[in-house]
């Protein structure tokens, strides 16, 4: 940890399907003490789709969270703690929009919430696509629409995008591939 802060106990308040909430007892240096929420989670892999003609799929999608559809990259968790995020991403990228890739490049790795939350999101860029077929989960409703890079740029100045690991990939992918 750090010399000025010590966890002292974690108790574990609720485990979930994709998540694990605890209360962390904290002591700083000054001899205070609080309790902070800590959420774990296994982490997830995403994907940046690129088509030949340089459109983007996206996926588009119910988030309870929000009660409303989103616009984001294809993205899902591991299925394992020790899976690769490769592995996840060529898996997630098939199952959401249909394409596959027989190589992925790593674009970028993030951390969602550092405040209370250890998710860890590993992104992908995928060129080269071949049109499979969507393996949805029994759950999942996912429509998959190609955009151009203006287009989804200004759908995220306009605040029509606003999913952090969909906006950081956007953007890095321009910056990175010097688009």
């Amino acid at each position: 940890m750090s010399e000025n802060v010590k966890r002292t106990g974690r108790d574990l308040v609720y485990q979930g399907a994709i998540l694990n909430v605890y209360k962390d007892h904290m002591e700083f240096a000054n001899g205070n003490t609080a309790d902070w929420d800590f959420i774990h989670h296994d982490g997830a892999a995403a994907v940046v789709p690129v088509l030949p003609d340089g459109r983007i799929l996206m996926v588009s999608q119910y988030r309870n969270a929000l009660e409303r559809m989103t616009l984001e990259i294809p993205a899902g968790k591991l299925d394992a703690p020790d899976e690769p995020g490769i592995s996840c991403a060529s898996r997630e990228l098939e199952e959401e929009t249909g394409y596959r890739c027989e190589h992925l490049e790593h674009l970028l790795t993030l951390r969602t919430t550092v405040a209370f939350c250890d998710e860890k999101i590993e992104i992908y860029l995928a060129r080269d696509l071949k049109k499979t077929g969507q393996h949805l989960d029994e759950d999942e409703y996912v429509d998959v629409k190609a955009y151009t890079l203006a287009e989804l740029k200004e759908k995220i100045f306009e605040g029509k995008i606003q999913d952090s690991k969909t906006i950081a990939a956007i953007l890095a992918y321009e910056v990175k591939c010097g688009i």
